[in-house]
């Protein structure tokens, strides 16, 4: 088991690694970082510079320089690390950033790991709320129809999954927000922080919208998977013994049909950050969706590359939990 833990934790740092480096590269290689701390000054080549700091440009009205312009940003990429190559810059913002010092916002000055401490909880109570919401519907939902396999009900349930599956989470968030909020007035239109039940209301539609077609992703996959398990020996020797159908599809069954759910709901997890990034904005909540949209309208790269490096983080988090369970629910998986 160690080995295996260790096997992961390497392969889950490398791909941690990468995803940081080619996100902090590509910022600071695209556009010039300079120029969002200290404008148009940053065209300013640097003889220039050195040329009016020798005196050997006296006239630097007519020349469009002064010292002060110069100093400036010489302080600028002294204070932001960009008198050094992106490996080095890297190197210094990594140490910072696993100190917990993400930096500051190049457009307004605020520290970025404010805004992270401000933003993340909320995102994270969306997530782990609209898969609770996905979770809560999917067994029992799959479990029901694996058990009536074939017949009105589960062909009921194929056409219901299809159908939420086919829905984009933008739509359903609209049709949601019409409904429970314009219309019946039973959910609040924003995001309301006056206490856990005024936030959980605030965060019940949005969790739906999310977790609604995930639901049905679950249910399809528990269904397919339940429906091989109840072929296996052992639950036919369940069956002899005398036990409740009951009693087998939640004791016997479900725990080793659950391989493919863990998959999908490890790989889900992250991708719900995406998802989270456009209802976020429908429904008016404050978290790292919403910030990093308004980091990149504002061009704001320290703030972009923190937020998406706090999401490879929790993507590489979850996917290490998602392994962890793999061991756990089938021990061959710790030689593999």
């Amino acid at each position: 088991m160690k080995q295996f833990i260790l096997r992961r934790v390497a392969q889950l740092a490398l791909v941690f690694f990468s995803v940081t480096f080619l996100t902090f590269a590509s910022l600071n290689l695209v556009g010039d970082p300079l120029f969002n701390i200290v404008g148009v000054i940053s065209g300013i080549p640097d003889e220039q510079c050195e040329a009016v700091e020798r005196g050997e440009m006296e006239d630097t009205q007519s020349s469009g320089l002064n010292l002060g312009d110069c100093a400036l940003i010489a302080q600028a990429k002294a204070q932001n690390n960009l008198d050094k190559n992106v490996v080095e810059r890297y190197g210094i913002w990594l140490s910072d950033m696993m100190r917990g010092d993400f930096g500051t916002s190049f457009v307004n000055g605020d520290e970025i790991s404010d805004i992270v401490k401000e933003r993340l909880p909320v995102t994270i109570r969306l997530i782990v709320l609209a898969q609770t919401v996905a979770l809560g519907i999917a067994i029992p939902w799959g479990v029901a129809s694996a058990y009536r396999a074939n017949r009105g009900f589960d062909k009921a349930s194929t056409i219901g999954s299809f159908g939420l599956l086919s829905i984009p989470n933008f739509a359903l968030g609209v049709i949601l927000l019409y409904f429970f909020t314009l219309r019946w007035q039973i959910f609040p239109s924003r995001y309301e922080n006056d206490g856990w039940w005024s936030e959980l209301k605030a965060l019940t539609l949005p969790a739906f919208t999310l977790g609604l077609g995930l639901a049905a992703t679950y249910q399809r996959l528990l269904r397919t998977d339940l429906i091989t398990t109840l072929q296996d020996d052992f639950i036919h020797m369940a069956r002899a013994k005398g036990m409740s159908d009951r009693h087998i599809m939640y004791r016997h069954a479900l725990r080793p049909s659950m391989f493919s759910v863990i998959t999908v709901f490890g790989v889900n997890t992250g991708a719900l950050i995406g998802g989270a990034l456009v209802v976020e904005q429908i429904f008016s909540i404050p978290g790292v969706g919403t910030e990093l949209v308004e980091a990149v309208l504002r061009n704001d790269p320290p703030v972009v590359i923190s937020l998406i490096s706090v999401v490879a983080i929790g993507f590489v988090l979850i996917n290490f939990f998602v392994d962890l369970m793999y061991g756990y629910l089938d021990p061959r998986v710790r030689t593999s």
